[in-house]
């Protein structure tokens, strides 16, 4: 499972013109699902996104967390994510998981957040969505789990 997270000052995502989801100062996190992904792959990945030190502290260091800061979390399923683009000029996908997988997956992932995060927001599976944000930085960061 793969996650490119941004520390944004606010995110909005939005599928046929009508806003899905949206946060404020937090994490946008655009989640690839491959055919090898578990539970446990998307808990490792969780734990990582909630507790990865990525917001300025007194000092400017990145030290804190989302939890620290009590950021939002707004989550977009990105197959694209998992294209492996080594050899040629045209993404393969052969790595993805398929859709049903890939969904499961995604809705466990956001279930679990959502049960250890206080503001979670996310799009809307397999949808064409426009995804608005302020990347705060930029800081953006691709984790595995």
């Amino acid at each position: 499972m793969q996650g490119l997270i941004q520390r944004v000052s606010s995110a909005s995502v939005s599928v046929d013109q009508q806003i899905q989801g949206q946060i404020d100062q937090g994490i946008l996190l655009l989640l690839g699902v491959q055919k090898e992904d578990s539970q446990e792959t998307a808990d490792k990945l969780l734990q990582k996104v909630l507790n990865y030190r990525i917001f300025s502290d007194d000092e400017g260091k990145m030290n804190l967390s989302l939890g620290d800061i009590g950021g939002g979390l707004l989550v977009i399923s990105q197959f694209t994510l998992a294209a492996d683009t080594k050899k040629g000029l045209r993404p393969s996908f052969s790595s993805a998981a398929p859709p049903q997988q890939a969904e499961a997956l995604y809705e466990y992932f956001l279930a679990s957040a959502k049960a250890q995060h206080c503001t979670v927001s996310s799009g809307v599976f397999g949808a064409h969505m426009q995804v608005s944000l302020c990347n705060d930085g930029p800081v953006t960061f691709n984790l595995q789990s």
